[in-house]
């Protein structure tokens, strides 16, 4: 045993070379045996292994050959500096072109709505110029590079099919991968759990993706993850490594568990800096809630995509409401290293992750009790006061409508959809987004269904394109109720900030709603929804009004799926869901001489 111990000890190295190697030469085995026998079932594991041998190369040879290829790209640096000031101006004057030949293309050939979220994105950067704390030094590089890779996200996601149905697979196998939290579920509360759906099956999936992220972050991945994003945006934006770290920690984690990443460093930051750390918190939602939301029936791929294109934006807010003033302490070389994981094995990781969502659960349950018992009681004293001056309609929903249904229109939202969008912004603000969407899924079922838009005059439903910005607009923590976890969680954290904490936290909380705002924005000139509305839906609400509609795209090729569905039946409504006035509509459009108009 001695001299096994001995000879491991000499040649401990080489040894360990010898079992990466093999498992290394296995795994690709492996995947080359997937790939030959069925390449398109494959296809996934091929592209994560592309992937992970990408970066772990990368990460090689930026540790290797870091000062090289610094020194590399020095005179470059020299070179730009001294050009900037022409450079700027062509940089300028190229940008605003590209920007004029692309809204009036896409105008052109998706119409206005487009026009109108731009306009709203115009706004909000106006309006957090016009309220900045220092309006004179801000520091218009991260804002405009942080708007631009908001729009380089938004493009390749949903303008492109390859990213569309890249986060359209992501979507369906984050879905898929929750719904293994029902196997602890049934086998806690019984069979027949979702008769209690929140309680007992969206409540379980909190617990099951804390635990997962406890143990990805025990594993290291979520720091490599993390540490990836934040420099990607160090470089584009000019932000510190601070902020930027923890605006992509954000991406994946709560507003108080991302700023631990950078724990040691809290004490050390400007005030511009902690107020674009708060703020990164408001501006997105944590991926334990993710799962919770999607759940409800949200579309996974739009809270994703939300998820993602929030952080930059984040940092644009918080740069433009509170430049920098002061000379950051922590800088690119100065260093920065994330906190690590405590536990020492996976299975007191994944205990500890499950142990602390108990707190968030819990959190989550008393509070929406709470703000929807709240809720009814002040929904119940408004109609008594409407009702006063024959208005007994009077609730806090319709209230918050009226405030912020100019904000949700001037984000590309149908006007007649703006108020009941200014009513979920409403919930979201003054209570928490879960009430929002539940409330925004209640729409979206109903939508599917395919019933009456109205109902006693109140609208049922919005289209696709309204749900999808109120999605974008509602995936953040901005609410009054974050405000006092902010400010208790950064406070215990960093107690030598106290006093900044509590000064900016409120700022923070408005930049943050406006970040959100904004992604909504580039989503509202980016979506193309049209393809998304079940055609029995489409034709339904475009015959019910008492002229023809106008002959659109969507319209004939409706019509057509429509009469190509019935060539080989007999039957006169085959399908079900269409009602006659669709099919009469779909006849006079397209003078259909067959056995289906006659």
């Amino acid at each position: 045993y001695d001299k096994a111990c001995e000879f491991y000890q000499k040649h401990k190295t080489r040894i360990w070379y010898v079992i990466y190697g093999t498992l290394i030469t296995v795994y690709l085995a492996a995947v080359i045996a997937a790939c030959s026998l069925n390449f398109q079932r494959a296809l996934p594991l091929f592209i994560i292994t592309v992937l992970v041998t990408f970066f772990i190369c990368w990460d090689f040879l930026i540790a290797k050959y870091e000062e090289k290829i610094a020194a590399f790209f020095v005179p470059i640096e020299i070179y730009v500096e001294k050009q900037w000031f022409w450079l700027k101006w062509v940089v300028c004057v190229v940008l605003i072109i590209t920007v004029i030949c692309w809204l009036i293309f896409d105008t052109a050939k998706q119409g206005s709505h487009q026009l109108i979220s731009f306009g709203g994105l115009v706004l909000y950067v106006l309006l957090m110029f016009v309220f900045s704390k220092y309006p004179t030094r801000v520091a218009w590089r991260p804002v405009f590079s942080g708007i631009g890779m908001q729009f380089i996200l938004g493009i390749l996601i949903l303008r492109t099919k390859v990213g569309f149905d890249v986060f359209n697979w992501l979507g369906i196998q984050i879905q898929t991968f929750l719904e293994y939290s029902d196997t602890g579920a049934m086998f806690v509360f019984g069979e027949k759990y979702t008769d209690h759906f929140f309680a007992f099956k969206v409540l379980p999936i909190v617990v099951f993706f804390s635990t997962v992220m406890s143990v990805l972050y025990h594993v290291g991945f979520m720091q490599w993850l993390v540490g990836k994003v934040g420099w990607v945006m160090q470089i584009l934006m000019g932000t510190t490594p601070v902020e930027s770290l923890v605006a992509a920690g954000n991406i994946f984690v709560g507003q108080t568990e991302s700023p631990l990443l950078v724990r040691p460093y809290l004490p050390l930051v400007t005030k511009s800096e902690l107020h674009a750390v708060m703020t990164a918190g408001f501006s997105t939602i944590a991926g334990s809630v993710l799962g919770a939301y999607i759940s409800f029936g949200v579309p996974a791929s739009h809270l994703l995509t939300a998820s993602v294109m929030s952080a930059p934006a984040s940092l644009v807010t918080s740069k433009l409401f509170w430049p920098e003033t002061e000379k950051p302490t922590v800088n690119v070389r100065s260093g920065l290293q994330m906190a690590k994981d405590e536990s020492k094995n996976l299975l007191e990781a994944a205990s500890q992750g499950a142990s602390n969502s108990i707190l968030l659960v819990a959190n989550i349950a008393v509070n929406l009790i709470s703000f929807l018992a709240l809720l009814a009681f002040i929904d119940s004293a408004l109609s008594w006061v409407g009702s006063l001056f024959d208005y007994p309609q009077l609730n806090f929903e319709n209230i918050c409508a009226y405030i912020f249904m100019p904000l949700s229109f001037m984000m590309g939202v149908d006007w007649e959809d703006s108020f009941i969008v200014g009513g979920l912004l409403g919930y979201k603000t003054f209570f928490n987004e879960f009430v929002a969407y539940e409330r925004l899924s209640k729409l979206i079922h109903n939508r599917e269904k395919g019933g009456s838009m109205y109902i006693n005059g109140v609208k049922q439903y919005m289209t696709v394109r309204s749900e999808v910005i109120a999605t974008y607009a509602l995936c953040g923590f901005a609410n009054f109720g974050s405000l006092g976890l902010v400010i208790g969680g950064l406070t215990s954290i960093a107690p030598s900030k106290k006093k900044e904490i509590a000064g900016g936290a409120f700022r923070a909380m408005i930049a943050g709603t406006v970040a959100c705002f904004m992604t909504a924005c580039v989503a509202g000139m980016l979506i193309v929804p049209a393809l998304e509305v079940p055609c029995h839906v489409l034709l339904g609400n475009a015959f019910n009004a008492t002229d023809l509609p106008a002959n659109s795209t969507e319209l004939v090729k409706c019509c057509q799926q429509l009469f190509t569905s019935v060539n080989n039946s007999q039957e006169i409504f085959p399908g079900g869901n269409y009602s006659l006035s669709s099919w009469e509509g779909c006849c006079q459009i397209l003078h259909q001489p067959a056995f289906n108009c006659t």
